[in-house]
């Protein structure tokens, strides 16, 4: 058994805006850019979705 298998592991921080980026690495700041990407990814879609919805709605109550 390792002597560092009983070491917690600090989760990794949720990004913030107009957090100081100073500390982070090459490869994270990469990391968050990607998950950021799928975020916005994601909000287009549930935007979308709502929009189409709305205007379904609108339709209906213009009869």
């Amino acid at each position: 058994m390792a002597l560092f298998d009983d070491e917690v592991k600090k989760p990794k921080r949720a990004h913030e805006l107009g957090q100081d980026l100073s500390f982070l690495s090459v490869e994270d700041l990469a990391e968050r850019i990607e998950l950021l990407r799928a975020e916005i990814t994601r909000l287009e879609a549930e935007l979308s979705a709502k929009g189409a919805s709305k205007s379904a709605a609108e339709a209906l109550f213009r009869r």
